[in-house]
């Protein structure tokens, strides 16, 4: 029985080997599939992806790699992932490398990358070779990158300029600027780059179209004769202006409005009764011959260029502007109109910029009047219309290329010009520009004609003024204190920044349709609106430009009798001079 026992005992060792074995080869190997197993890179360089599956937890590049290879990934996980290989350099003779993945117990795979050589020594890329540009000064930023020691950009049109015109070795960001594009079609130009041992780079830039014709036919060199303030100079000139409201801005012509035409008489009325700067509020829009070029009509440039001649000779700083003007411009502020009008801007202000340019710096231009913007997108659009403002202005030269401008805050409104313009404009010429706001608040006391759901008309205004028998009609807010908190913001924006503000207009409406004590009183308080308004501006650097409507009837705000060339309200125009006095 024993000697049976170890017989089996013996059978059993004796085939134990072979049983593991057949265990061992019972045992399911990791699988490891990876695509393509040959990469060619171009001489120029460039990227190319590999495909690996595996039933392992994960894979991963088991040898080292060649510096001149870059891979996305040296490691990741199963079942499905991808390497990206990236060949930024060239070479000047064949190279290959070998990459090894590895997963689990998979047999290895090995993955072969080779370049061709290259006929250049170093490699010269940008981030594009394609800019596309607006009709008007645009610019836009290229990225260069290079192994050489040094590239260059050569323009090979004359509207194309460069930030920088050459760099070395690495990768540089330079900015490309474009001129306005007078033509009535889309242009395209060159930027040739290039490096010593570098392929060539060609960018091409291509430039929309002008709806308009160029109307800055005749550019002129700067002439700075008779130009020599800048805007703060400027500012410290201005007393106190006035207004030519409701006549060169009416629309159906100068005296559709019920004003009489402006004679040189009218200026020195103004000029003897203490003022000594006009805004001119301007329609040009009426005044298009044709409106497929938007030709200004030359008798209308030509009585414009009358006025402002009979304010300079009377020693009148004048601001002339774009006004309402049928709201084309101020009504617009939107994406969808900025194209059109901002073709528009150009073509009205090379046409006036133009026509005075020999005007010296007693004459001011302002881009607009009251554009209605509520939100920091708008706000963008608008100094769209202010910066093609500005260029056209410059680019017509003479004393142009000097002239003090003045572009307005959002709606003109103190607070959203606080709130939305948190930058102006671009000057080539520094310390020129000007920043416009108007006041009529409280709205209640200055121009509302009938009671409304939202609050009453005011009849009295200011401490010591208020009514204490029709106390409905006293002022409820927007008194003195928010004169001095609105006019301080913008002293702290501006004029303590050296850009002075021209408060381009304000006027309380004159209720005469009120009768004894109460026609008193509020006649009074409204004189005293006019003095703190006006002393208050001139105390924050601001320059008060009253609004003067021409009528002399109930809720209007003419000073002066334009028919028969006399002073019509001697009480508004004493406040005015005793505010602009302090």
């Amino acid at each position: 029985m024993k000697s049976k026992i170890n017989s089996w005992l013996l059978s059993i060792l004796i085939s134990l080997p072979t049983w593991l074995a057949g265990c061992e080869k019972n045992k399911e190997l990791n699988t490891l599939q990876v695509r393509p197993t040959k990469i060619e890179i171009p001489a120029a360089g460039g990227t190319d992806s590999i495909k690996i599956e595996t039933n392992a937890s994960d894979w991963k590049i088991s040898n080292s790699i060649a510096s001149w290879i870059n891979v996305s990934k040296k490691f990741g996980k199963g079942p499905q992932d991808v390497v990206v290989i990236t060949v930024n350099t060239q070479t000047s003779t064949p190279r290959t490398d070998t990459l090894i993945f590895t997963a689990g117990d998979a047999n290895p795979v090995k993955v072969a990358i080779s370049q061709a050589a290259s006929q250049f020594s170093a490699s010269l890329i940008t981030n594009t070779t394609q800019i596309n540009l607006s009709n008007a000064e645009d610019s836009s930023v290229l990225t260069i990158t290079t192994s050489a020691p040094q590239w260059t950009a050569v323009p090979q049109v004359n509207w194309i300029t460069c930030s920088a015109t050459s760099g070395q070795t690495g990768t540089t960001q330079i900015k490309i600027f474009t001129t306005d594009n007078p033509l009535t079609q889309y242009r395209t130009g060159e930027l040739v780059i290039s490096a010593e041992g570098a392929p060539t780079v060609v960018v091409k830039i291509t430039q929309e179209a002008s709806l308009y014709s160029s109307f800055n036919i005749s550019p002129q060199a700067p002439d700075a004769a008779g130009m020599s303030s800048d805007a703060q100079q400027l500012a410290s000139k201005i007393k106190v202006g006035w207004n030519i409201g409701n006549t060169l801005e009416a629309i159906g012509g100068e005296t559709a409005w019920g004003n009489p035409k402006v004679t040189k008489e009218l200026i020195e009325l103004v000029k003897e009764n203490g003022f000594n700067a006009i805004r001119i509020p301007c329609s040009w829009n009426q005044y298009v011959i044709d409106n497929t070029t938007a030709q200004i009509n030359p008798d209308w440039l030509d009585r414009v260029k009358e006025v402002v001649q009979y304010c300079v000779e009377a020693d009148m700083y004048v601001i002339l502007n774009i006004h309402w003007d049928g709201g084309w411009l101020e009504n617009n502020c939107t994406l969808a109109k900025q194209k059109e009008n901002n073709a528009k801007q150009k073509a009205f202000w090379e046409q006036i910029a133009t026509h005075l340019r020999d005007f010296d710096e007693h004459l001011l231009f302002a881009s607009a009047n009251e554009p209605n913007v509520d939100n920091s997108e708008q706000m963008k659009v608008l100094l769209s219309y202010h910066q093609t403002f500005i260029n056209a202005v410059r680019a017509t030269g003479g004393k142009n290329s000097y002239r003090v401008l003045v572009i307005q805050g959002p709606s003109t409104d103190i607070e959203k010009t606080n709130n939305l313009m948190k930058q102006l404009p671009k000057d080539k010429i520094p310390n020129r520009l000007m920043v416009e706001i108007h006041y009529y608040t409280p709205w209640n006391f200055c121009g509302l004609e009938k009671d409304e759901s939202w609050g009453k008309m005011f009849y009295y205004w200011g401490k010591g003024y208020h009514s204490t028998t029709d106390t409905e009609r006293n002022a409820t807010w927007g008194e003195e204190e928010t004169v001095d908190r609105l006019f301080g913001l913008m002293k702290t924006q501006f004029v303590d920044k050296g850009i002075p503000v021209v408060l381009g207009e304000y006027a309380p409406t004159r209720r005469s349709n009120l009768t004894g004590e109460a026609l008193q009183l509020h006649l009074a308080s409204r004189a005293y609106y006019l003095k703190y308004v006006t002393q208050q501006a001139r105390k924050n650097g601001i320059l008060p430009f009253y609004w003067d409507n021409g009528g002399l009837g109930a809720l209007a705000s003419g000073i002066f009798d334009r028919n028969n060339l006399k002073v019509f309200d001697q009480q508004a125009l004493n406040a005015i001079m005793e505010g602009a006095a302090k």
